[in-house]
């Protein structure tokens, strides 16, 4: 299930509820956080931040983990998503700091931070700003753990490959579309060098002072159904152009029912894990 890059939309109300709705429902972000938060060595933890943080969801995956004194500080850019999460996770050692992951430096102290954790979001920002910013908060021998969507590191993983028995519902869209609409959604990312493969990720990471210690191709197993709740949220509704939501629901709908609801999917990850080097002696 690549995400697509909604860059839009987050501040608005309507689209944090659904996509909380969906993270509830729906295992994605609670088995990809849970991934990130075990690699993330947090048993000696005392301060993790959890960027781009939403409604919460990578937040509890590393409340869990955490010692019982440790806190977890939450960071995200859109006011809505955080209201969501305030009303509903409430766990006293976590606080809420609203802000772009690229200033996440003017919030916290210098070297203060024992690991960040950032699921699926780390393509939306600029990249290279947040590496440095990261860096400057981390302890020395602390942990950066992100994870790059499929699509965007250019990568997949044996298990999507090997699980294709049809159309993407996305593919079975753009047919809809065309033939009810008689419109061709835009090409997109298709045939264009991906945005973030590891190659420009490590670079960026080292001028930033953070060095790469583990990296893994790693597959999400999921199903139509999950995927047709995924399109449901409007900021990753298809098609593209001028429809509105109602119309992005029929044509979804229609598109759906081409297909087997637990027909498998597979969505590759690339998960990177960065250190800051220790202090010399």
């Amino acid at each position: 299930m690549a995400p697509q890059d909604a860059l839009l939309g987050w501040d608005e109300d309507a689209n944090a509820e659904a996509y909380f709705a969906f993270t509830r429902t729906h295992p994605m972000y609670d088995t990809t956080s849970r991934d990130l938060a075990r690699r993330g060595h947090l048993a000696d933890a005392s301060l993790v931040v959890d960027l781009c943080g939403g409604t919460g969801a990578t937040a509890r995956a590393v409340l869990d983990l955490l010692p019982a004194r440790a806190r977890v500080v939450s960071v995200d850019n859109a006011a809505a998503m955080q209201r969501v999460g305030r009303r509903t996770l409430t766990d006293a050692r976590l606080t809420w700091i609203t802000t772009p992951a690229e200033q996440l430096a003017d919030h916290l102290q210098a070297s203060s931070v024992d690991a960040v954790v950032c699921n699926s979001a780390i393509w939306k920002t600029d990249t290279a700003a947040v590496f440095a910013a990261v860096a400057h908060i981390l302890r020395p021998g602390g942990h950066f753990v992100f994870n790059v969507g499929g699509g965007f590191a250019g990568i997949r993983h044996p298990d999507e490959l090997s699980a294709r028995t049809g159309p993407s519902l996305n593919t079975l869209i753009r047919q809809v579309v065309a033939e009810t609409h008689r419109y061709a959604p835009p090409p997109g990312e298709v045939g264009r060098p991906p945005k973030l493969p590891l190659e420009t990720v490590t670079k960026q990471l080292a001028a930033a002072g953070l060095t790469v210690v583990d990296t893994e191709v790693t597959a999400q197993h999921s199903t139509m159904a999950e995927k047709k709740a995924w399109l449901s949220i409007p900021l990753f509704s298809q098609p593209e152009g001028d429809f509105t939501h109602a119309q992005r629901m029929q044509i979804l709908d229609t598109a759906y029912a081409r297909t087997t609801p637990d027909t498998p999917t597979v969505t590759s990850w690339l998960v990177i894990v960065a250190q800051r080097p220790d202090a010399p002696a």
